[in-house]
């Protein structure tokens, strides 16, 4: 058994990032440039939004952080995204989700110009990426892809069950599994709320991707011998006692699953710090204008 370590490669990126900034400074060009807007105080928020500033630190691009109260209008989040689509500084910006209840998220999501949707959940972007065209992929998908790249992880031909299918994770990580790449070529079954007989799908599974948010769900009844694992779970329970008071659990009951698998993501450590290092890609990305050029 072989534990993927997410935050490893999250690194590796990031130092390649920090070295193609240098490179593009020494050619007298702008560093790129990332926006985030937060709307309240969602404290899981505040937490990935905060990671996301000091990485950009780290590596070399600009960053702004815009955050607005909790009784910020649907009409005023739309004023602020208007801006920063005609902003020439900025290269690509998130809208931090969830938002409050009084805004709708699909009305901002599809405000934001798809050239800057470098969190990749515009439709323009979702579809291209449903079509296999050139796009901003959503950083937790494309760091799932990413993992099983840098790990050399066979997928071709390969039985992957996706456990979940919102459209952040579960839905287009089964897209990406499917489609003619490597890592891809994949046969996909995506699992959800209404699927019957899941236990006996998952004992079929070469991969399992779970991402349904329900703690511990993935037992290792459900895992065959030799699987690979990747848990997309990271539901925040109480821990009195602890420094934060809280920890994270994986959607996967790791203890038990771990000594079946063949590979396996841990919660913390595993996907969660490559969603900050595909949203930092797609910025490199916006900045250099190889996707819409």
């Amino acid at each position: 058994m072989q534990v993927i370590d997410g935050k490893k490669i999250s690194l590796q990126i990031q130092d390649e990032l920090a070295a193609e900034v240098t490179r593009m400074k020494a050619e007298g060009r702008r560093a790129p440039h990332l926006a985030a807007v937060l709307v309240g105080n969602d404290g899981g928020s505040l937490t990935y939004v905060g990671a996301k500033v000091k990485a950009c630190e780290k590596i070399g691009y600009g960053s702004t952080l815009i955050h607005l109260g909790e009784q910020t209008t649907e009409a005023e989040l739309l004023e602020v995204v208007h801006k920063l689509n005609n902003d020439p500084a900025i290269d690509g910006f998130i809208v931090q989700l969830p938002l409050p209840k009084h805004i709708s998220e699909q009305k901002i999501v599809e405000a934001v110009d798809p050239k800057k949707d470098v969190d990749g959940f515009h439709p323009v972007n979702v579809g291209r990426m449903a079509l296999n065209l050139p796009c901003y992929l959503s950083a937790t998908p494309s760091g799932i892809i990413e993992l099983l790249r840098r790990y050399n992880i066979e997928t071709s031909g390969k039985h992957a069950v996706v456990i979940g299918r919102s459209n952040i994770v579960g839905a287009p990580v089964s897209v990406l599994l499917a489609r003619n790449a490597n890592p891809g070529n994949c046969t996909v079954t995506l699992c959800h709320s209404r699927t019957k007989n899941l236990e006996e799908i998952c004992l079929q599974a070469d991969i399992i991707v779970a991402a349904i948010g329900k703690p511990h769900f993935l037992t290792a009844d459900m895992v065959k011998e030799g699987a690979v694992v990747i848990d997309v779970g990271t539901t925040r329970v109480d821990a009195p006692g602890t420094k934060l008071g809280w920890r994270l659990l994986g959607d996967v009951k790791y203890d038990e699953v771990a000594p079946k698998c063949s590979y396996i993501t841990p919660v913390p450590g595993g996907v969660g710090p490559m969603t900050i290092a595909g949203l930092l890609q797609n910025t490199l990305l916006a900045a250099k204008g190889e996707i819409y050029s």
